[in-house]
């Protein structure tokens, strides 16, 4: 039998925003996070999510590795890509055999998971959440996205549309065969994003000083995407098919207008890629999300010099040998232009 309780492993910035409105919602839910720290800022104080209307606080189990539940059913996992291999493997033994493992995360990690749960016990899923953690036990949320909720294997399903409905106090999940859709979407637009960590300032000012780069990103990606047969889906004020390959200047032009007038309303100015360099000086997901596109790029014969480039560079970023600086989207927009 199925236990009803969800168990988010990964309490960060979407776990934890997730794990909230499930408990406000009057949902079971418990959290699992590797952080001593945040365990224990949690254990004390309770999780607490600052919001545009107020302070949320959810007084939730939270466990580490070492004290977590024997058996796990139901499971939402919103670790940092890198850590999806080592997480999916903790939670394989521990996983019911009617439980499944849905990847609440940035990029392509259902296929990891899948490889220690089957991908019969797998959700896809597609979330565009503006949260950041501020210190330990608290999370700040810029206000609901996006999000979209599928089976792996195929279709949707009952168990899907439960956790659509269980989420009603975030917002209104779309469950759809087309995840990857989503998915891929918003691989393009994250390049976008992904680069504006590469200087100190806003994103939405940034891409609009660096179209040339921004548009090309985003071609590269779905260039891929193309060759894998992924039919696109917009979400937000991001629509994709504006930024296609041979897509019209004059739409992309307005797309992109769009784009920074509604990043310029965010309450989260900044990338969490930025956060993670600048702030919080820990590796990035970077290369992890991005490196099945330049690998499947590869399988079809497409080149992506400016993913690579904007990989590298984060890579660099990371290790602080080289500074933030706009000089390199400009070194993006000249690439870009010369392509």
């Amino acid at each position: 039998m199925t236990d009803s309780t969800y168990t988010v492993v990964g309490a960060g910035a979407i776990g934890g925003t997730l794990a909230a409105h499930l408990h406000a919602q009057g949902v079971p839910v418990q959290l699992v996070d590797a952080d001593v720290h945040h365990v224990a800022a949690i254990r004390k104080n309770g999780l607490q999510i600052k919001t545009p209307s107020g302070v949320m606080v959810a007084d939730v189990p939270v466990y580490g590795l070492d004290d977590a539940p024997d058996r796990l059913d139901r499971v939402l996992l919103a670790v940092k890509a890198q850590a999806t291999d080592s997480a999916a493997a903790w939670i394989a033994p521990r996983l019911g055999s009617d439980g499944y493992v849905a990847s609440m995360q940035n990029g392509l990690n259902e296929a990891t998971i899948a490889a220690h749960v089957g991908a019969d016990r797998t959700v896809i899923a597609f979330v565009d959440l503006f949260a950041d953690v501020l210190e330990p036990g608290v999370i700040n949320d810029g206000g609901s996205g996006a999000m979209a909720l599928g089976e792996y294997s195929g279709g949707t399903s009952d168990r899907v549309r439960q956790l659509a409905h269980d989420l009603r106090h975030w917002g209104s999940p779309t469950v759809t065969g087309n995840v990857a859709g989503f998915l891929w979407a918003k691989l393009g637009f994250g390049a976008m994003l992904t680069a504006t960590a590469l200087a100190d300032a806003d994103m939405s000012e940034l891409i609009d000083r660096h179209r040339p780069a921004m548009n090309e990103l985003a071609a590269e990606v779905f260039d891929v995407a193309a060759a894998e047969g992924i039919s696109l889906e917009g979400f937000d004020a991001f629509d994709p098919a504006s930024y296609v390959r041979g897509a019209d200047p004059l739409k992309n032009s307005e797309a992109t207008d769009d784009l920074i007038k509604w990043l310029s309303t965010q309450t989260k100015t900044r990338s969490g890629i930025w956060r993670d360099i600048a702030v919080r000086k820990r590796p990035t997901e970077v290369p992890t999300q991005y490196g099945p596109v330049i690998d499947l790029a590869a399988k079809h014969g497409l080149k992506l010099p400016l993913i690579e480039e904007l990989v590298s560079a984060i890579r660099q970023l990371e290790t602080g040998s080289i500074p933030m600086a706009e000089e390199h989207l400009f070194a993006l927009d000249r690439k870009a232009i010369a392509r």
